[in-house]
């Protein structure tokens, strides 16, 4: 291995060794405690080298965010493709998709509630966010029916985020979850026939 090439993979893993420091300390404390001083003496390294990997924390929270991108798309992968019937592969992954935002709350809100420098929606958006959402069109294709399935995605996404967001606020009745979803997911299905 050349000293290049050992430079490069010692980078890359100072970059991993700090994205998950501060997915760690947001999980424990909030993003708010997360700090770049804060940060820079959880992974040892001093501030100047954690700007050499990232303009400042949004930067942060933003490969946060493109992890769990990451992460959330492996789990409707796995929720969809384990299911052989097109209405109990949404089901699964639905339910996958409402776990994943109340068992990571921190890291849902990277993704999804924190300002990021992150193109949502286009060619240009990270792979791991057209992963994710490519799921989703896999999971709604054939329930499509006449629909176009790339807006009924985003819906589909747009209603479980709001599910998700409301729930986790105490903003919806508890113990009524699966019910708002198996009314949602009814909907869905019911519209493609």
């Amino acid at each position: 291995m050349s000293v290049q090439e050992r430079r490069e993979r010692e980078r890359a893993e100072r970059h991993r060794l700090i994205v998950r420091a501060a997915r760690e300390m947001a999980e424990a404390e909030g993003w708010e405690s997360v700090t770049t001083r804060r940060l820079a003496e959880r992974v040892e390294y001093s501030q100047p080298v954690l700007y050499s990997h990232f303009k400042g924390k949004d930067a942060i929270v933003a490969a946060v965010a493109v992890d769990g991108m990451g992460e959330l798309a492996g789990l409707l992968r796995e929720a969809r493709t384990g299911r052989s019937a097109p209405e109990e592969a949404l089901r699964a992954m639905a339910a996958a998709y409402l776990d994943f935002a109340r068992e990571r709350p921190a890291l849902y809100d990277a993704m999804f509630v924190q300002q990021i420098d992150v193109t949502f929606g286009t060619g240009e958006s990270p792979a791991p966010l057209r992963e994710a959402f490519g799921e989703f069109v896999s999971a709604l294709k054939p329930l499509a029916g006449g629909r176009d399935v790339e807006t009924l995605a985003e819906v589909t996404w747009g209603s479980l985020h709001g599910l998700a967001t409301l729930a986790r606020g105490r903003r919806l009745r508890p113990g009524h979850g699966d019910a708002r979803l198996d009314l949602l997911l009814t909907a869905i299905i019911a519209g493609g026939s």
